[in-house]
């Protein structure tokens, strides 16, 4: 019996004229299961009702860039955002309105808005994740099978570096990395986590988890995990090089959720570790 070919997925785009939105939209045009469905940007922008690909450099493409997410202008099956915390929940209540489901990258939520995020999924199907690369994802599996080892020997380290005009610190990936090691530690990473040494003058305590936040020139991403011990230490480093590597991610994820009803999902279930 033939399988049923599945359909191209129809992808919207948040931020379409940012440096992730423009990346998102060359590697759609480039991926042969996703069609770019909208181009959405903030109100007032210059290039409104412009062709997308002409004004990122690609070509005509065939989809105007647009201020509003209108199911009977751009019919669409997944909206992708990496914008910022009040717009991205702006397009959730949105998709949740039109029965459509959406891919967050954007970072910095408060617990309060992690909580609506959360509630929104019992309505439709939801990936948030602080990182979409695979690889990244791949450091996540090995943090976790060495804090199993030597989480209880070891003072940890989280280090990040980023560009100078990222505004979250540390950065959400950090962040995850922290909560994968509390987990397995079964700690409480509030209570655990070193985020500032300028006025603590005691000893490193054990038991914690220092951070350390990076912003300088155009570094699009590195994340270094430390486990020191007396007379030894193993860093577990990940370097992102270009945003290819988040852009491919996210997109694969947009394919998976598109079969998908309800749910709150990250990278793990997508990638089915």
């Amino acid at each position: 019996m033939n399988k049923t070919k599945q359909k191209k997925t129809r992808i919207a785009i948040a931020g379409a004229m940012g440096r992730m939105g423009i990346t998102l939209i060359k590697e759609i045009q480039k991926n042969k299961n996703t069609i770019l469905s909208a181009a959405l940007v903030l109100k007032n922008n210059p290039f409104i009702t412009k062709d997308i690909g002409e004004i990122i450099g690609i070509g005509r493409v065939g989809v105007l860039i647009s201020d509003t997410l209108d199911e009977k202008q751009h019919d669409f099956d997944v909206l992708i955002d990496f914008t910022k915390s009040s717009s991205t929940l702006k397009y959730l209540k949105q998709c949740s309105m039109l029965k459509k489901n959406i891919v967050i990258g954007t970072t910095g939520f408060s617990q309060e808005e992690k909580s609506i995020i959360q509630s929104y999924s019992k309505k439709i199907a939801i990936v948030m994740s602080s990182n979409f690369s695979i690889g990244i994802n791949l450091l996540l599996q090995l943090v976790q099978k060495t804090t199993e080892t030597i989480g209880d020997k070891s003072d940890i380290e989280i280090i990040e570096y980023h560009h100078r005009n990222k505004l979250d610190a540390p950065s959400g990936t950090a962040l995850s990395i922290g909560e994968a090691i509390a987990k397995v530690m079964n700690w409480d990473l509030k209570k655990q986590s070193i985020y500032s040494r300028e006025k603590n003058k005691k000893i490193r305590e054990q038991n914690k988890i220092g951070f350390s936040t990076i912003r300088a020139g155009d570094i699009i991403g590195k994340h270094t995990v430390m486990y020191a011990s007396d007379g030894e230490q193993i860093n577990i480093t990940h370097i992102a090089s270009n945003r290819h590597a988040f852009s491919k991610g996210a997109i694969q994820a947009a394919i998976w959720l598109h079969q998908k009803k309800i749910g709150l999902f990250n990278m793990e279930h997508v990638l089915s570790f």
